[in-house]
């Protein structure tokens, strides 16, 4: 059996999938550093990919690695672009030559948000980041690789671990009796764990198709503000959430609007159910 090779095993995603395999040797999951079962893989060495391809009779790459700081981007360009562009074209690259399939993992963030509608899949990039950029050029190296395989572009991720929006809501939450969260921002919160048993769904049904995008987050629509009242809600806390402004809340990177993503075409083709966004708010806040 080919097996399936994980990058960036150690962020949210890669340790949701992690999880759900638990216990399927199929399943080689890597990052830049050794963690427990994880090895050690930097996705920017082609060489050690293809090498770790062939040891473990890869025939599935899913590329959950990305320097995702929004913020610091702006002023670690570079190194932005190369964990977001370049690593995905190596993996690409190699995936192109040896004929496997690869998983990769993009943002709403390669939109401007101007458009208060919302995003399809076709829909016509304009990123306002660095970081949005980075993620523009890792879509394009994939695409112009002609690996099969498909992107599938999320928003607002968040889950039990590393650093997230959730996460750091229930700490200011029980610091503080009232914090201001940016009301002019609206999205849709997606659950990690969620878009993890997605892919996983989706994988035996990928086809010969190259490079077609898809979009995935959880079924509604809020505001930061409206999410944070939400986890104070659900985790009892007593902070009053005060809507701001985006520019109240100034920061280095320009942030998107409106990062509405049309979902249609992944429940059409690979049958994928989503579940509202409050359902699964609740779910990740009991596992915390």
């Amino acid at each position: 059996m080919k097996k399936v090779l994980v990058t960036g095993a150690l962020g949210q995603l890669g340790t949701e999938l992690q999880l759900l395999t638990a216990g399927r040797p199929e399943f080689v999951f890597t990052d830049v550093r050794t963690e427990g079962p994880v090895r050690a893989l930097d996705i920017l060495d082609p060489g050690a990919i293809a090498q770790l391809v062939d040891e473990e009779e890869i025939g599935t790459l899913i590329n959950c690695a990305a320097y995702t700081n929004v913020d610091l981007a702006e002023s670690q360009q570079e190194l932005c672009q190369a964990i977001n562009a370049d690593g995905p074209g190596n993996l690409a690259r190699i995936a192109t030559r040896k004929n496997l399939t690869l998983i990769h993992i993009s943002t709403e963030y390669v939109f401007d948000g101007r458009n208060p509608a919302g995003y399809s899949e076709t829909a016509r990039r304009h990123p306002l980041s660095a970081y949005g950029r980075s993620k523009r050029d890792g879509e394009d190296r994939v695409r112009r690789s002609g690996c099969r395989g498909i992107i599938i572009r999320t928003s607002w991720l968040y889950s039990p671990f590393g650093k997230n929006f959730v996460k750091t809501m229930l700490r200011l939450g029980a610091e503080r009796p009232e914090i201001g969260v940016v009301n002019d921002q609206v999205g849709s919160p997606t659950y990690a764990r969620d878009l993890a048993e997605a892919i996983l769904a989706i994988l035996p049904q990928i086809g010969p198709q190259q490079g077609r995008i898809y979009h995935f987050t959880n079924e509604g629509t809020c505001t930061w503000a409206g999410l944070a009242a939400a986890v104070m809600r659900e985790a009892g806390l007593p902070c009053h959430v005060r809507p701001i402004t985006t520019a109240e809340y100034p920061s280095p990177a320009v942030r998107p609007a409106c990062s509405i993503l049309s979902k249609e075409r992944i429940c059409r083709e690979f049958g994928i159910q989503l579940k509202p966004w409050e359902e699964s708010l609740k779910d990740c806040l009991r596992r915390l």
